[in-house]
This record gives structure tokens, C-alpha cells and sequence, in this order.
């Protein structure tokens, strides 16, 4: 969509509740919480969405938005320790051409499913939300160094289950 501006909050909601309840259930891993973040989401928008200076981001400040709301429900919810910013960054091994070749779409969203939270949630905003690494930084309020660390970690880890699954197969 060019122009975000010229958007009704219907046509918003529209475009954007399916990637954003998949998102919300990436995160939540249940359906029930998934629709109530995305819900809160648009909530949320449709309270201080008029605020936002620049239409052309409403894609980045929705992810954003239910990320937070996210990080919040799990905060006042459960003893949810706060995560350590990561120090070194590591080269991600290369993918082997054959793993690419043999899985379907089930197997690749079950292995992302296994990676840690850290690395699964900015893996999902870049491969299956296709953000860049600067919207991701902003979603997740983490500088870009590490984003593009926990990335490389993720995909690391991503190819150990890819490797570990198929071997077991």
C-alpha cells in the first residue's frame, strides 16, 4: 500500500489484522491471547493512532504496538526476567542447499517454533513480516547491532533443528 494517510481505520484493520494476529500468535502461542493483543492493537491505534507523524509507518507502529502490549502482559502476568542486551555477535553457519530444497512450509514455521524467544521473535519480524533490521530494532526498542546479533544467532540455532529434524526423519 503507497499511501497509509488515505486509510480508514476499517481498510487498517483490514489490511493488517491477519499479519499481526500471526504475529501476536508467534509470540503468545496460544489463539486466544494472539486476537486479544491484536485487538488491543487496534485499540490502542484507534486511541493515539491520529498522533502518528508519518502515515507511512503505521506498519512499523502496529508491530511495535502489539509487541509492547505483548511485553507488557507478559511482564504484569508472570515473573518474566528481563532479557540481557547479547555482547558478542557471531557469524551464522551457512544454510546447506539441500535444507532449502526439502521443507515445506509446516516443518520450517515448527522448527522456528523451537528457537528461543530471543532469536524466534526478531526471526519472524524479518522473514515471515519482512520488516528491516531498522523496524525491527524499533519493534522490539533494541539497537540495530542487536537485532542483526540475535538474528545470526537465530539462524544458527534455526539450522541446528533444521539439521537435528531432518537427520531424525
Amino acid at each position: 500500500m503507497s499511501d497509509h494517510a488515505k486509510l480508514n481505520f476499517s481498510e487498517l484493520v483490514e489490511e493488517y489484522y491477519t499479519p499481526l494476529y500471526r504475529f501476536a500468535y508467534s509470540l503468545a502461542k496460544n489463539e486466544h491471547e494472539a486476537s486479544d493483543l491484536t485487538q488491543q492493537t487496534f485499540v490502542i491505534y484507534a486511541e493515539k493512532g491520529d498522533s502518528l507523524r508519518d502515515a507511512a509507518k503505521v506498519k512499523s507502529w502496529l508491530f511495535t504496538t502489539l509487541y509492547r502490549e505483548f511485553l507488557r502482559l507478559r511482564r504484569r502476568s508472570a515473573n518474566v526476567t528481563t532479557q540481557e542486551n547479547e555482547i558478542l555477535e557471531v557469524e551464522a553457519p551457512a544454510v546447506e542447499p539441500g535444507i532449502a530444497r526439502t521443507l515445506d512450509g509446516k516443518s520450517a514455521v515448527d522448527a522456528l517454533d523451537q528457537v528461543d524467544e530471543a532469536y524466534r521473535t526478531p526471526l519472524t519480524l524479518f522473514y515471515l513480516k519482512e520488516l528491516s533490521y531498522k523496524e525491527i530494532a524499533s519493534v522490539l526498542d533494541i539497537p540495530i547491532g542487536t537485532v542483526m546479533s540475535r538474528l545470526s544467532r537465530g539462524k544458527a540455532q534455526l539450522k541446528t533443528i533444521l539439521l537435528s529434524n531432518r537427520t531424525a526423519s
